[in-house]
């Protein structure tokens, strides 16, 4: 076990994360920090995802063709 002193906004910050009373800091650390990794790690992870299947290629096409539209999204366009 460690002590870590934390500013009032950071305490505050992880405070919300928690879930519950029962919910402990190092529940919440382990849950919402990912470990750190390589990208050899990373690309391990991907392969033990699901394949897509059609309609989630579809979907992920659309969307991204929707965020790559900036007629949608007035407040991001350029300059």
């Amino acid at each position: 076990m460690k002590t870590i002193t934390l500013t009032d906004e950071a305490y505050e910050r992880l405070k919300d994360w928690k879930e519950g009373t029962h919910d402990s800091f190092s529940n919440v650390v382990l849950r919402i920090v990912p470990k750190r990794g390589t990208l050899a790690d990373l690309l391990e992870n991907f392969k033990q995802l699901p394949a897509l299947t059609a309609d989630d290629e579809q979907v992920i096409e659309s969307a991204v063709m929707w965020a790559n539209d900036w007629q949608h999204q007035p407040e991001l366009a350029p300059l």
